[in-house]
């Protein structure tokens, strides 16, 4: 258990940008409560809501969203999923998104990549970004209740919402916590999630969040 503990450790500070580049940082706290079904063996909806609460004083405005995800199982290691969302900035334009997903598991390994049509309320025009993550799940107990998880994901945006807009790699989310399985139906996890976007020609913002998450199946 201790190597993969270790293993762990290092990655997300390998992912994790030196504190000494100049940045603008925040605090912030996040929720992420979602539920979902079955609809045969291998097909499911979800619906997964956030609740992101930041300091006015930042300048950052709070943000809910609300996605209903489709979600295909192509393989035992393999899932597919799209999704429908629709995201209020408090202060700010609000958003719609259309999301396409590929996930995949291997032993402790997982992956994902996610592309994005984004929808800007007053915008010039439709956002394209993409969201590869690497990420590893370790079990902590025999019964695979509790995990400890690390990810990493790059945010390279495609094309910008507005014309003359940044494009390329625009920000990095890492972040570490612990999950625990109360039964098929309920788990919850509490995790250190660290934001920084990449500003061409100023500090780069970095957001530092505990994010508690809550999964209901039915």
């Amino acid at each position: 258990m201790l190597r993969p503990l270790i293993a762990l450790s290092g990655f997300a500070l390998m992912t994790s940008p030196s504190s000494a580049l100049a940045s603008d940082e925040a605090f912030e706290f996040w929720l992420n409560p979602s539920v979902s079904t079955g609809l045969d063996e291998n097909t499911g909806i979800e619906i997964e809501t956030a609740q992101r609460f930041r300091d006015a004083d930042d300048g950052r405005a709070d943000t809910y969203f609300a996605r209903l995800w489709l979600n295909q199982q192509a393989s035992d290691t393999v899932t597919v999923s799209g999704a429908f969302e629709r995201r209020i900035n408090d202060g700010s334009a609000n958003e719609t998104r259309l999301i396409q997903q590929i996930t995949t598991r291997h032993s402790i390994v997982r992956t994902r990549l996610r592309l994005e049509q984004r929808f800007v309320d007053s915008a010039d025009r439709m956002g394209l970004r993409l969201r590869p993550r690497l990420g590893l799940s370790v079990p902590l107990d025999i019964d695979g209740r509790w995990s400890l998880k690390s990810d990493a994901e790059l945010f390279l945006t495609l094309r910008s919402n507005n014309r003359g807009g940044d494009q390329g790699l625009t920000g990095l989310r890492t972040q570490v916590g612990i999950g625990y399985d109360f039964n098929d139906r309920l788990s919850i996890s509490a995790a250190y999630l660290r934001q920084q976007d990449f500003v061409d020609r100023g500090p780069d913002d970095v957001g530092h969040a505990p994010v508690i998450g809550l999964e209901f199946a039915f």
